[in-house]
């Protein structure tokens, strides 16, 4: 193989940005928009934690989990980073005493952690809320006047900067949550709690934690009922009758216990025969989840005689965020809080609620329980939409402004993650107008905060009710939908965004007629979408319709017709047809120039897009001028960690590397890669496009031990994320073919060579050059073989 056929071999991507006209949400990137201060920036190095800090719950009693706690230090001593997940007889359900676990770990091993930080993780909200919570407790003063973004950057630089630390994530939803961290803070210890048991990165470690031995169980139950009064043998005996009712499960059984233990007139045996009474099935295998819900409905039956008022501010609070529910929320506006504090009181007495003093918490399966109709429940309505009601008016109350003023970014921020629980458990049929307004103002914040992907339940609640109150076809219930498909694209579920994106198209064809604007935005989305999904061959065609139909309706420079422009010659640009890309690129660029301003965000996607166009065409000075000053304007405008400066400071790296200068290319990859992996997370697109960047920057080195890992995982990552036949895929799939061969290893790199050779043939053509780049090399290791 020559030098040059070497050259053309691999392939390295820059990731140009392409701007979606959406309704209006345009673009797909997340990742935290706010600039740390200059002043802070600097700081987190020189700033000590004093000894023993944490944020630490009590430690309570945890018994029986001597094994586990011995093998969980193991784990973090040994790899740095574990999660406590569970399984076995409790079917993936809460209670089985993670938390308690963790917490138990943590207590015993202070004194071997400089910081320990206990992080409430059910969603990338909370994880941020609790890093503020670290960085107010280090540097107090200047948090207090620091945004919420600035205080997340600093309390990682911290941890970026300083050894020693653990870090406890506890419920966490969704392992993917913790990537921006765990892939990016190697300094000290990472341990999570979930009720996952898959998902978790194959370097993390998982201990399945089952339920106690009877043993344990049984003396857990003594403990808590007789405190420091030994129990006699018939008490023993019949306590462990009831652990066995209870399926041994710790929550449980913590909250049997409570309930005893304050109404000391019931027995151990009264409250198993009433018990009974509810579980006649039992020795037929009844699951956790009935035994839990029985275990419930006893206590509640007690709160409802002795404090009816706790019942109902349980009732509200199994609709709100399960963690920090503060007491403002539960406190209606003609309520005495002496009331709600005490009723507060009681329900944390039985274990019902976890309580601060200023906000509850409330474990997942209670509030799952407390949403669902129970047999009965006679009251009309419904006790459980009571709830619903009083939930939702509370949190409408607390984001409605006084007079003359507007509801602030705090009070947002408090309130939002309430808004997702409330849209994600929306009851079937259930709609409010003032309710889903919140719900768009709540998701528009968001998406303006790159955090599109956190929007999916407030579009989805929108969506339906605008559904069922406005019709299919309005024009609001188009909007939802066109917004909702960008959402499921943003996040890679492209599956569902193509058929919302046709249906919005077909629907607004025929309301609003084919050349309204909101048409052109939907006929734009989804060429967008097909190309997406590498489908070029419907992508272009529309992408032509959509322009002449904007320079039309909108004019020749309207942002619209522009963003046309810009998608139209990405997608040629594509296909390879740079003959036709970069005089539109050119055009774009000099329009929004005159129009936006010579540092509009579009203006620089434009200098972007071009750039990486001439660089494609070998025009490699011209290409690396054009990135420099998109990339010092970027830094500039937008911020050191914006995705889309992160975008050209891996397009310059390109270019570095396209003119064999690899000693400034690698450490801009090295560089782009952390910050991605730690903005966007581990199997961002984006994120994947700089893994294997960094390892063809390896491979141009000959630093082959470095690279082959690299694109092995990259090339993983991409099946998994973005399919077989992505075209990003497919460069993957030639670019680990190219290195295997590189180190002699024909037996592998031929039958990559010759399945991506294919699968370029079907998805780009016989012609495309990328397809002849691919048939060069399966050439080219042929003839190797045949040689050797």
């Amino acid at each position: 193989m020559t030098t040059d056929d070497a050259t053309a071999g691999l392939q390295i991507e820059a990731g140009g940005e392409r701007a979606i006209g959406a309704q209006r949400i345009r673009d797909a990137y997340t990742g935290d928009l706010n600039v740390l201060p200059a002043e802070a920036l600097h700081a987190p190095d020189k700033v000590t934690a004093a000894p023993g800090t944490s944020n630490l719950p009590p430690a309570s009693l945890c018994l029986g989990r001597d094994e586990e706690l011995s093998r969980l230090r193991r784990v973090l001593t040994g790899r740095g980073e574990g999660a406590i997940t569970q399984g076995g007889a409790v079917h993936g359900l809460g209670g089985v005493g993670k938390s308690t676990l963790a917490l138990r770990y943590a207590h015993r091993h202070r004194g071997d952690y400089t910081l320990i930080w206990w992080i409430n993780a059910a969603s990338p909200d909370e994880i941020e809320t609790s890093l503020t919570e670290l960085t107010k407790a280090l540097v107090p003063d200047w948090a207090a006047s620091a945004e919420r973004g600035a205080q997340v950057s600093w309390a990682r630089q911290w941890l970026a900067w300083h050894r020693g630390w653990l870090l406890i994530y506890d419920n966490v939803e969704d392992p993917a949550d913790l990537a921006p961290y765990t892939g990016a803070l190697h300094q000290g210890h990472h341990l999570a709690t979930s009720r996952r048991t898959t998902g978790w990165p194959d370097s993390t470690a998982t201990l399945c934690l089952g339920s106690l031995g009877a043993d344990d169980a049984t003396t857990l139950l003594c403990n808590l009922v007789f405190r420091e009064i030994p129990p006699t043998p018939q008490q023993q005996l019949t306590a462990r009758a009831l652990v066995a009712d209870l399926g041994c499960l710790p929550l449980a059984i913590k909250q049997a216990g409570a309930y005893l233990a304050q109404n000391r007139g019931i027995s151990l045996d009264a409250y198993r025969r009433r018990l009974g009474t509810k579980l006649d099935k039992t020795a037929h295998g009844i699951d956790a989840e009935r035994t839990i819900t029985h275990v419930w409905n006893v206590t509640l039956q007690t709160l409802e005689a002795k404090h009816p008022l706790a019942v109902e501010v349980l009732h509200t609070a199994a609709w709100l965020a399960p963690d920090d529910i503060p007491h403002a929320l539960l406190t209606p506006a003609d309520a005495d809080p002496d009331d709600i504090a005490e009723a507060i009181g009681t329900l944390a007495a039985y274990s019902m609620v976890t309580d601060t003093g200023t906000a509850v918490t409330v474990h997942r399966l209670v509030q799952t329980v407390l949403r669902t109709a129970q047999p009965a429940d006679h009251t009309q309505p419904p006790r459980h939409l009571q709830g619903r009601d009083r939930a939702e008016q509370a949190v409408l109350h607390q984001l409605t402004p006084l007079p003359g003023q507007d509801t602030t970014d705090s009070q947002w921020d408090t309130h939002t993650p309430h808004l997702v629980t409330l849209a994600a458990t929306t009851p079937p049929g259930h709609h409010d107008a003032r309710l889903t307004d919140a719900y768009v103002m709540a998701a528009n914040r968001l998406h303006r905060q790159s955090h599109t992907a956190r929007t999916i339940p407030l579009l989805e609640a929108t969506l339906a009710q605008r559904e069922e109150a406005l019709g299919e076809i309005h024009p609001d219930t188009l909007t939802s939908r066109n917004n909702l498909a960008t959402a499921y694209q943003v996040v890679g579920d492209l599956g569902r965004a193509i058929p919302l994106y046709e249906v919005t198209l077909a629907q607004s064809e025929q309301v609003l007629g084919d050349t309204h604007p909101d048409t052109l935005t939907s006929r734009n989305n989804l060429a967008y979408a097909y190309q997406a999904v590498g489908d070029l061959g419907r992508a272009i065609p529309l992408h032509e319709v959509t322009l002449a139909q904007s320079e039309q309706v909108l004019g020749d420079t309207h942002p619209d017709t522009l963003t046309s422009r810009n998608n139209l010659a990405y997608a040629y640009r594509a296909v390879g047809d740079l003959e036709r890309a970069i005089p539109l690129y050119e055009v774009t660029l000099g329009q929004r120039e005159q129009a936006l301003g010579d540092t509009h965000p579009d203006t620089l996607t434009s200098r972007n897009n071009l750039a990486y166009a001439y660089r494609a065409v070998g025009d490699l000075e011209r290409a690396t001028l054009l990135f420099e000053t998109t990339l010092a304007q970027r830094e500039r405008v937008l911020g050191d960690t914006h995705p889309q400066t992160l975008t050209s400071r891996n397009n310059l790296a390109s270019a570095y590397h396209g003119v064999g200068d690899l000693e400034r290319a690698i450490p801009l990859f090295e560089t782009t890669l952390a910050q991605r992996e730690q903005v966007l997370g581990d199997t961002h697109p984006d994120t994947l496009t700089s893994r294997n960047n960094l390892a063809y920057a390896y491979h141009g080195v000959g630093d082959l031990e470095r690279a082959i890992p690299l694109f092995e995982t990259t090339l993983a990552q991409r099946e998994q994320v973005l399919g077989d036949t992505h075209p990003d895929t497919l460069s993957s799939r030639n670019n680990l073919a190219y290195a295997y061969h590189g180190v002699g290893d024909l037996e592998r790199a031929i039958p990559l060579f010759e399945t991506t050779l294919a699968q370029y043939e079907q998805v780009l053509g016989d012609t495309h050059p990328d397809t002849l780049t691919s048939r060069n090399n399966l050439a080219s290791a042929r003839k190797a073989a045949a040689a050797g």
